[in-house]
């Protein structure tokens, strides 16, 4: 499934939304594990029309700034920072997220940059012999230059 089916917001805002109970009945509610106890807080919330809580699993500091839209508008794939998600029995963080670890992409973005029309394709298999990001003429930014500076990040 692709990411954004939930997460309808990530290439045009910043931050990655939740998605709506109606979001997950669409598919829960006859087709897919329709009675897994697991799915429970799903129909509970429909019935009651109260939201999921969810529960945030990729954690920054508040004052880290991080801008989905930028980064796969740019090219950067959603399992460059979330793993495969589309694998995990239960979500879980599988990059440090840390500084030094943004820091590092940041100073050589290539080895993270992917088609654009493969964002969101968690099966797709980078492969920088095969894919120059500054040949590739759908991308109307050849060069991707993400801030070193602190402000880039932290507000």
């Amino acid at each position: 499934m692709d990411c954004r089916y939930c997460h309808n917001t990530i290439e045009r805002s910043s931050f990655a939304a939740v998605p709506p109970t109606q979001a997950c009945i669409g598919c829960h509610q006859d087709l897919v594990l329709p009675q897994s106890p697991k799915l429970a807080p799903v129909r509970e919330s429909w019935a009651t029309d109260k939201p999921i809580p969810w529960v945030n699993v990729h954690m920054l500091p508040d004052y880290v700034k991080f801008d989905h839209s930028a980064h796969l508008a740019s090219g950067v794939g959603c399992t460059s920072c979330h793993g495969r998600v589309d694998q995990m029995k239960v979500v879980m963080q599988a990059k440090p997220m840390s500084m030094g670890w943004c820091l590092e992409c940041h100073r050589n973005p290539t080895p993270s940059l992917r088609p654009l029309d493969q964002i969101t394709n968690m099966s797709y298999v980078l492969d920088p012999s095969k894919y120059d990001p500054k040949n590739d003429p759908h991308r109307a930014r050849k060069e991707v230059n993400p801030p070193l500076h602190c402000s880039g990040c932290h507000m």
